[in-house]
Order: C-alpha cells, then structure tokens, then sequence
C-alpha cells in the first residue's frame, strides 16, 4: 500500500509540476544566452570587440549574483507562485529591450538588468523542488529541470538561425527581431504559473487526502531528521557555513566552463565558414547529446544514491572535452569533441544541486541555495569575458578552451578533496560534511 500511494503521488506531481518549470527554465535559459546567436550579426554593427562582447554575456551574472539571496528569501516568505511570476514578466521586458541596444554602454546596462530581473528564479526552483520531492528523487527531478538548458541551447541554435533570416522586416536587423520574439513566453508563461503552480503539497487540492497527507509526512520525516543531525540552521548560520562555501567554490568553477563555452561556442563555429542557419544546426548537435548524457548521469546518481563522485567524474569528462576541442579548433571533430565535453558539463548539475537541500531548511534553506547560486554563477561572468580578453589577446579561441578546461578540472579537485560524504543511504538525506 505504502509504495502504491508513493508511485500514485509522486506521478501526479510531476505531471502537473515538472513541465510547466522545464518550460520557464528553458526560456529562461534562451533568453540569457541569445546573446551569444545576436552577436554573429550585432557584434558587426554595433562595432564590438569579442572583449566587450564578452563583459556584456557575463555582466548579466554581477546583477544576477547581486540580487539572488535576497529574491530568493522573499520567495520563500511570499510564496514561489507570485514571485515566480513577478520574476518573469519583469525579465521579459528586460530582454526584449535588448532589441534597443545601439553602444556598449546600452549593452552591458541592459545585460546587467536583465541579470537583476532573473535573480532568484532557479535557486528558487529547486527550494520548489524541496517542498514537493523526498531527496532520493532530487537528482532525476533536478535532470528533469535541467532538460531545459541543453534543450534550450540546441533549439535557440537552430529558431535563433532562423529568426536572423528577418532581417530588415520593418526596419529591425535579424538580431533585434531576435531579442522581441524569444522575450514574448517569459511575459506569457507569467500567467500560467498564476493559474497552474501550487505553494505546498497541503494546498494541493489535485492529490487525493491520503496521497497529501503521505507526502506531507515523508517530507516532514526528512526536515527533522536533517534537523537532528545538523541542527537547525538560522539563515546566518547556512549564509556562513563553510560547507555551504565550499559547495559555492565548487559550483563557480564549473559555471566559469559552462559559459565560457556556452556564449561563445556559436562564433567558435561560425569560424568553420559556416553559415549563421548553418551554425545553429552545428551548435544544437553537442546539446542533444549532452542532454541524453546528463539523464543518464542523474539515474545513475539516484540509484546509487551517490553525488560526490558522479560530480566528480562529470568534470573530469567536460576537462578532456574542452582540451580536445581547443586541440582540435578549426576542425569540424570539434564538434565532437564539444559533444563529449558536454556530456560532463551537463551531466554535473543533477549531480551537485542535491547537495545543500541535504542539510539545510527553511529560510537557511532560501538563503543557503541562493548564495551557492549566485557566487557559482559568479562564474558566468568570470568565463565570457576571460574567454573574450584571450581571444583578442592571442587572436584564438584556443588558449581560452584550456583555460576552461582547468576550471573544470579546478571543480572535480576541489569536490574530491573539499567533501567527504557522512551519510549515503538509500532512504535517508545525504549528509555532508568537509573533508578532515
């Protein structure tokens, strides 16, 4: 009877949760990263150095990291589904203004409010998660959020190369049309999170009184055992906390490769004399692979119930990528060698973001996921712009592939050596502790 109800509950709510957040996380994701398709046009016109292009993609991260632990206490005061929205329409504005941007000073202020509007949306889904899954469901569900970033990598490719093709319709170049028909979902889906997103499992009026009532309780059953074992963090303790740091170092690290490569992966491309459509079918293929890699990785980390050293080979993986594709720079098994790369990039994440939600609740909880993400996606900044600041030092892309190729090395050392798992048991929350 206990596995029916658990089977029962845990069906229902992803089925009515988990699409409609993959979807806002995928526009989201396409909406930061667009940048990098605009640039293969924009860059021209507006006379920018792949230097200033670089400091524009990453300063979206200085207003993100600003603004995310604050966003994200509020959220868990006010409730995620008017936060949520607020969230998204106000991002939407923000990155259909980016059409308007006419000089590097428009540029890196837009870049930089966009950065500010998004604060708080994915430390906040994955707080969300906590509400609603037991923790040995967190790595597949946290897959399941992070379908949308490969996802929305290899579809923005292919619709961004396509939307270019407007160029001139009403005046706008192919970049601005860009920025305005890929902003309209995030203002639209604001309105479906009002109707469809639920607080907590006890409002839940869509699960059945014996489905909430064993949810509530398994939930319930893990928030105080974690208490037990950890004690009850305040939000200055897990603000503090040299495991909640730790995992922060960890996370920057990793995200100075992901987007070191993200935005620029289609100028990388575009190099090979492709086409801008061309470039954009090139670019999707290492997301899809890199999507079906990371499913894989977080069943993997699930069934073992065994984060650390899923984590830890994932970055080994995207390390031997990234020197390969660098090696192998201006060749077509470039691509190949960014498939596997993205194999490991992607496959971190499910990996990792089980880990603060395995000590830490309630507002701690907020504060603590929000200050991992935002000082690791201090690291989207880091990436473009040493990116950007070596290309037009060497004149190649090359010497800023290793460079991220050492980050994500510098990722799977710090994990390896910083943590030691206390706790890994199939029903239990993972414990973790630094390394002695």
């Amino acid at each position: 009877m206990q596995r029916t109800i658990e089977q029962r509950t845990l069906s229902k709510v992803s089925w009515r949760l988990l699409p409609l957040i993959v979807v806002i996380y995928f526009v989201a994701y396409m909406d930061r990263t667009n940048v990098s398709f605009a640039s293969l046009s924009m860059n021209q016109d507006l006379g920018f150095t792949a230097y200033i292009y670089g400091w524009g993609a990453g300063i979206f991260f200085l207003g993100y990291f600003l603004f995310e632990v604050p966003s994200n206490v509020i959220l868990e005061k006010t409730g995620a589904r008017l936060w949520i929205a607020r969230i998204m329409i106000t991002w939407g504005i923000a990155a259909a203004a980016m059409a308007f941007v006419a000089g590097s000073t428009s540029f890196l202020v837009l870049r930089f409010l966009l950065g500010v509007a998004e604060a708080g949306f994915f430390p906040g889904m994955i707080l969300y998660f906590t509400y609603w899954f037991p923790s040995k469901y967190r790595s597949r569900v946290i897959a399941a959020l992070f379908l949308a970033v490969p996802g929305a990598n290899a579809l923005t490719a292919v619709v961004s190369g396509a939307i270019l093709q407007m160029d001139g319709i009403w005046g706008l170049r192919g970049w601005q049309w860009l920025f305005i028909v890929e902003a309209i979902p995030a203002i639209l889906l604001a309105f479906a999170v009002l109707a469809l997103m639920t607080e907590r499992p006890a409002k839940a009026k869509w699960l059945a009184p014996e489905e909430r009532e064993w949810l509530e309780g398994v939930l319930e059953s893990e928030r105080s055992t974690k208490v037990k074992a950890h004690g009850e963090f305040t939000l200055y303790q897990a603000l503090t906390n040299s495991t909640v740091l730790l995992l922060a170092s960890i996370y920057f690290t990793i995200v100075t490769a992901t987007y070191g490569i993200t935005f620029f992966l289609p100028p990388i491309l575009k190099a090979l004399g492709l086409s801008d459509f061309g470039t954009g079918l090139a670019t999707a293929l290492p997301y899809v692979i890199g999507t079906v890699g990371m499913v894989l990785w977080s069943w993997s980390s699930d069934r073992h119930q065994e984060r650390r050293m899923h984590f830890v080979v994932a970055c080994l993986v995207a390390t031997i990528g990234l020197i390969a594709v660098g090696w192998l720079n201006g060749s077509f098994w470039a691509i190949a060698a960014m498939s596997f790369a993205a194999v490991g990039i992607y496959g971190s994440k499910p990996s990792f973001w089980p880990l603060p939600s395995a000590f830490l609740t309630g507002p701690a909880a907020a504060g603590g996921i929000a200050l991992v993400n935002s000082i690791g996606n201090l690291g989207g900044f880091v990436g473009p712009y040493a990116v950007g600041w070596i290309k037009d030092a060497t004149g190649s892309f090359e010497a800023g592939l290793y460079f991220l190729a050492a980050c994500s090395l510098a990722s799977a050392v710090i994990a390896f050596f910083g943590l030691r798992p206390a706790v890994v048991e199939l029903k239990k929350p993972i414990a973790l502790e630094l390394a002695k």
